[in-house]
């Protein structure tokens, strides 16, 4: 059995804890093994996004859709979020389908061929994504599916897939590769998004004005600052 089929064997946490987190390993090399599995997870990512062109092709259909739906339940919630975060920033008709304010229902309710939705789907895959997805594609709406098989639910459904290589020496699965192309596809998107500067900038002001975040010590550029 090789390391990657092995790891696919290994469905839960907790099975993947007997397997992997041994009492006699020091936190030394504990850390070393997390940190190659994350760099060669990372870097065997990079290489199918490169072959594939499958990022390129998720961020031309974000830019050419009305309206951008983004979803993932449990761990992968986290990455629907840090998403939606970045593209909110230069792109309007950004969506979180986070199960309150806007839940699947009323995601569903209006679905148009010109409607994308990208969901977040790694295992032990959720049976609300995968019914979202498979819902949201009947519907008539174009769907991006980033995930961890070539075999996952909704593949098959999908205009776009990004597989990402979440193999890694902890009991969960490595988020760095999924965190890494959700960054990457935000870059995509915005760096082709018309408006981008001017949302960006007019942001800052808003932020400013409002007061959101705490002001930073500047001292004049031709000024040092004191010493003591």
């Amino acid at each position: 059995m090789t390391d990657q089929e092995l790891n696919r064997s290994l469905v839960s946490p907790r099975d993947r804890f007997g397997n992997r987190v041994r009492k006699n390993l020091s936190a030394a090399t504990m850390q070393e093994r997390v940190v190659e599995s994350d760099t060669r997870a990372l870097a065997d990512t990079y290489t199918r996004l490169a072959e594939t062109g499958a990022a390129q092709q998720a961020a031309a259909l974000v830019l050419g859709a009305r309206r951008r739906f983004i979803a993932g339940e449990g761990k992968s919630a986290a990455y629907a979020l840090l998403l939606a975060t970045d593209l909110s920033a230069t792109l309007s008709g950004i969506h979180l389908i986070e199960g309150r304010a806007l839940t699947l229902i009323v995601a569903l309710t209006d679905v148009r061929e010109t409607d994308v939705l990208i969901v977040f789907a790694m295992r032990r895959y959720s049976a609300d994504v995968i019914r979202l997805g498979r819902l949201f594609h009947e519907a008539g709406g174009q769907l991006i599916v980033i995930t961890d098989s070539e075999t996952a639910p909704l593949v098959e459904l999908a205009n776009v897939v990004i597989t990402v290589d979440t193999g890694s020496a902890s009991y969960a699965d490595s988020p760095t590769p999924v965190a890494a192309v959700a960054h990457l596809l935000s870059t995509l998107i915005s760096a082709s998004a018309k408006g981008a500067r001017r949302r960006l900038t007019e942001r800052d002001r808003l932020a400013q004005e409002l007061g959101l975040y705490a002001p930073e010590d500047e001292a004049p550029e031709d000024e040092a600052p004191d010493e003591d």
